[in-house]
C-alpha cells in the first residue's frame, strides 16, 4: 500500500504542471502583444476573447504552454505562443494573475 501512494503521488507531480517563479514587471513588458486582444490591463472589450486579468497563474502557465506545444489549436494563439520561451510564459502568467 505504502508502494502505491509514493507511486501515485510521483505521477500526480510529475503530470501537474510546472509553474516557474514568474516576473510580473518582465510580463508586464512582454504582453503589449497580447493587449491587442485581451486588453491592456487584461480585459477584454470583445466577447470572443477571454479577460486574463486575474486567471490563476498555473492555468495560464498550462495553457500558453498547450498553445505553443501545439496540444491546444487555435488560429490566432497558436502563433503567438510558438515563439514563447518558459521564462516568457512564466512571466505573462505571473504579470496577469497579479492583476
Amino acid at each position: 500500500m505504502k508502494k502505491r501512494i509514493t507511486a501515485l503521488t510521483a505521477l500526480a507531480l510529475l503530470s501537474a504542471p510546472a509553474v516557474a517563479d514568474g516576473n510580473p514587471d518582465a510580463g508586464k513588458a512582454k504582453s503589449a502583444v497580447c493587449a491587442a486582444c485581451h486588453g491592456a490591463e487584461g480585459i477584454s472589450s470583445m466577447d470572443i476573447y477571454p479577460n486574463l486579468a486575474g486567471q490563476k497563474e498555473g492555468y495560464l502557465v498550462s495553457q500558453l504552454q498547450h498553445f505553443r506545444d501545439g496540444e491546444r489549436n487555435n488560429a490566432i494563439m497558436a502563433p503567438m505562443a510558438r515563439p514563447l520561451s518558459d521564462d516568457d510564459i512564466a512571466d505573462l502568467a505571473a504579470y496577469y494573475a497579479n492583476l
